[in-house]
This record gives structure tokens, C-alpha cells and sequence, in this order.
């Protein structure tokens, strides 16, 4: 627990009684010790699922920590974190993986690089590096 306050400041709560079905998509970091079963999905936000949480779903967002149970792939921007007593069942993908020891994983974990070259294209009053002709030195 003491971990998860690492992600920043709640903005958004699903009780440990509610369920939700279908598209859940948030900004900010949402915690969720409910049921849900669909798919999450956030530009930037970030997803805490707490212990008592069963997700059924798809999570695509910017940053998960995990002490629930989820069953489905989890694809970050920035970082996944499991811990004790989290459960995952599916894919996870992101810059930055950590699973505690004591948390339970199943499934292929990909571990992708931070996409600097997209910010660094994206700069307005960029140019962007032309290609060189053959036999120029460089």
C-alpha cells in the first residue's frame, strides 16, 4: 500500500462492492478494488488495483501497480508494478516491469523502450535530420 501512493493522487474510486462492465477510460490515476470487465484505458492516467479488485480486462494506460487479481494484457507507456498479493494471468509490456516476490505472474512480459525519438520529432521549430546523399561524408 504504501508503495501505490507513488502514483500521485487518487482522482477517481471503485469500491470493493461495485462492478463495472464495459469501456472505463480515466484521467489521473484511478484505484479500483471493484470488478470490472471490458477494458481500461487512459492517455496518461494511472490504474491501482487494489487487493480485493478482479479485473477482466484489457489495461492500456501509463503506469499499473497491481495487488490485485487481473486477467488480461497490460500494455503501459512508462512502468507495471505487481505486488504481494497481486495476480496476473495474461501479457504485460512496458519500460519498466517490477514484480515483488510474493506476487503471482503468468504470462510473456515485454519489456519495450520509452518512445524519446516521437518527443523529439514532435518539438515545434524542429527540423528533422535530412537524409544525406550517397558518397557524402559525414
Amino acid at each position: 500500500m504504501k508503495k501505490a501512493k507513488k502514483a500521485g493522487t487518487i482522482s477517481t474510486f471503485l469500491g470493493p462492492e461495485s462492478s463495472i462492465e464495459g469501456i472505463l477510460e480515466f484521467q489521473g490515476t484511478i484505484r479500483l478494488d471493484g470488478n470490472v470487465k471490458g477494458k481500461i484505458c487512459s492517455s496518461s492516467g494511472t490504474v491501482i488495483v487494489g487487493e480485493k479488485a478482479v479485473i477482466n480486462a484489457d489495461i492500456i494506460v501509463d503506469g499499473a501497480v497491481i495487488m490485485g487479481e487481473v486477467n488480461g494484457t497490460i500494455d503501459a507507456k512508462d512502468r507495471i508494478e505487481v505486488y504481494p498479493p497481486g495476480r496476473v494471468t495474461g501479457d504485460i509490456y512496458a519500460p519498466v516491469i517490477s514484480i515483488d516476490s510474493g506476487a503471482t505472474f503468468n504470462g510473456n512480459c515485454g519489456m519495450k523502450a520509452q518512445d524519446v525519438s516521437r518527443e523529439k520529432t514532435s518539438e515545434p521549430g524542429e527540423e528533422s535530420p535530412k537524409p544525406g546523399k550517397a558518397g557524402d561524408n559525414v
